[in-house]
Formats: structure tokens, sequence, C-alpha cells
């Protein structure tokens, strides 16, 4: 059983999302808020899987609520569910560690499905939201990561994460940009610090600077 919160500030968009979760197989609907401090209150209460967080809301918007998420409750996933498509709210909300960002014109069976991608550690992108992601993600330097050491022994995947990783990027940004889980992201790591003989992100880091 999935357990999801639900925090906006609208209360018909709530009563909205709570009918149409509750007749969903697999998904209970725990608790609601209206805006980030209740939302953050009612965590350990409630214990949710998954939050389903709009982006305004009052005294604490989406984005800090998402923050603060990542950082108090790191097993919680948060799931943006908003009408903007402003960048600010996107990447912001990815960057704070958000799984996802859906508009709330998508179908209810895009919401359904991610809820359950969210809660499997998926990330999820709308259509449009995965449009500007790869824009941004086109409009990265490759040339970030001087040549190295040892990079002919790297996959061409490998090469985009360590050039991502010499730009400081999380493995939470790395895997929104690259479209895949935040686990492959760390695996990717992983291998590379194996491959050239290194012992921590830090290290990485410090060889691909060239330091």
């Amino acid at each position: 059983m999935i357990r999801v919160l639900l925090a906006d500030d609208q209360e018909l968009m709530r009563r909205g999302l709570r009918k149409l979760l509750e007749i969903e197989d697999g998904i209970e609907v725990v608790g609601e808020a209206a805006d980030g401090w209740e939302a953050l209150a009612a965590v350990p209460r409630c214990a949710p899987d998954v939050v389903l967080v709009d982006a305004r809301m009052p005294r604490m918007d989406g984005v800090e609520l998402t923050a603060r998420l990542a950082a108090e409750h790191p097993r919680v996933a948060a799931l943006m569910l908003s009408t903007f498509e402003e960048d600010a709210y996107i990447f912001g909300a990815l960057r704070a560690g958000a799984r996802g960002y859906l508009l709330k014109d998508c179908s209810p069976e895009e919401l359904i499905a991610g809820i359950r991608k969210a809660y499997e550690g998926e990330t999820v992108l709308d259509g449009p939201v995965a449009t500007r992601l790869v824009a941004e993600l086109r409009g990265w330097p490759r040339g970030s990561a001087s040549p190295f050491r040892g990079q002919e022994r790297l996959s061409s995947r490998e090469l985009e994460v360590a050039r991502m990783i010499a730009v400081g990027a999380t493995n939470r940004e790395i895997a929104a940009r690259l479209f895949i889980t935040e686990g492959t992201a760390k695996n990717h790591v992983s291998s590379m610090l194996r491959k050239l003989g290194l012992r921590d992100r830090t290290q990485l880091a410090l060889h691909l600077s060239g330091s």
C-alpha cells in the first residue's frame, strides 16, 4: 500500500485528488495539508511514502517543502503537482530533491503512474517538463570536464556523468538531466571510482579538475 499525503492550498483540489486516489488499489490517502508547514508537521504522524506537493502555497512553498523533506525525511518521495511550468519551479524542485514534476492538467492515469514510479524511486516528468529538461541538458557545456587521466576507460554515459560531477551536480540532478534513476547515477559513480582507482566522490571531483 502506497501512503500518500496531499499538500495543496486549494481545498477543492485536495478533495478531487482524494476522490481520485481513494478508488485506486494499492494507494491510500493518509492526510492533507494546506501549506508546507502543515505538510511537514503531518509527515511524522501520517508516515507517507509519497507527498504530492503544490508549487505555490502560503507560508512555505513547494520547493522549500521539498528541500525540507529531502533533508529531514529522505525516505519520503516528494512529487510536484503544479499548474506552473516556470523554470524556477521545475529546476528548483528537482534540485531540492523532488522525485518528479507533473502538471495539473495531466491525465488521472499519468498521475497514478507517477505516484507508483515515485514510490519505486524512478524520476517522473510530464511531457512539457521533460522537453524543458532536454533543452537544459543540451545547453550544458560539453567541455566542462577537461581531459583527465584514465578517461579512455570510461563509457560514453560515464563521461556524461563525469562532466556533470565536474561542475558540481548532485546525483539527483544527474538523474533528472539524464532521465535515469538516482540509483543508476550512483552506480555510474561507483563504476568510475573503481575504474579510476579512486576512493570517493571528492577524489573523483579533484581528479576530473586535474588537481
